[in-house]
């Protein structure tokens, strides 16, 4: 099954490839292979408050230009000590737009740690959350929810993972996702949650 993963992230695609590697009957296509060009009118789908919403506005609007079943997620960490930030503003947290790739990721750290500077261990909990979305050809949609419990670092630690892997220490692991290998981060990640559980509706 030909499936497109509606994403411009190299390391998206990569985790969500990996993360469904188990099941050899999907094949991920990503936008470039199918010769999606970027459009303007990219920028302004992920326009919801929830995680949900813009998963599957994403998957509809690339479904609609693929003809395949389409996959997205929208993804992000969530703070309750800052309110609930960066949340569904994760990616652009920071508000660098002339910033892509690791040097975005490295602004969006700092100003995360800038903003809990004052914050006591006891209140830097944190969880990731991720929406999974299936867009249809037919018009049905499925939608999967995965979480990530964890808490937020002094300082970043590892260099695996990307975004804010290197903040986001997992007490179970008792280390950040930025020392974790590929394996151990899929089997606990809040993408490798929603993703698994989204795969049983692919049919």
């Amino acid at each position: 099954m030909r499936v497109a993963l509606a994403t411009r992230s190299a390391d998206k695609l990569r985790e969500i490839r990996e993360i469904l590697a188990p099941l050899p009957r999907l094949e991920i296509i990503g936008l470039d292979d199918l010769g999606i060009a970027p459009s303007p009118d990219e920028d302004h789908i992920e326009a919801f408050d929830s995680f949900r919403e813009n998963a599957l506005a994403k998957a509809r609007f690339f479904a609609a230009g693929t003809g395949l079943i389409t996959l997205a997620d929208d993804s992000g960490l969530v703070v309750p000590a800052l309110g609930g930030a960066p949340g569904v503003f994760s990616k652009r947290f920071s508000g660098r737009t002339d910033l892509t790739g690791p040097r975005l990721d490295e602004a969006n750290n700092r100003l995360l740690l800038e903003r809990l500077r004052d914050v006591p261990p006891e209140r830097r909990g944190a969880f990731y959350v991720c929406a999974a979305a299936a867009a249809f050809p037919d018009g049905r949609v499925a939608v999967a929810l995965g979480t990530t419990p964890g808490r937020i670092a002094d300082a970043p630690d590892g260099s695996a993972g990307f975004g804010y892997d290197p903040l986001f220490l997992v007490p179970e692991l008792g280390v950040t996702l930025g020392r974790v290998s590929a394996d151990v981060k899929h089997r606990l990640s809040h993408r490798g949650r929603a993703f698994r559980a989204l795969a049983t509706r692919l049919h």
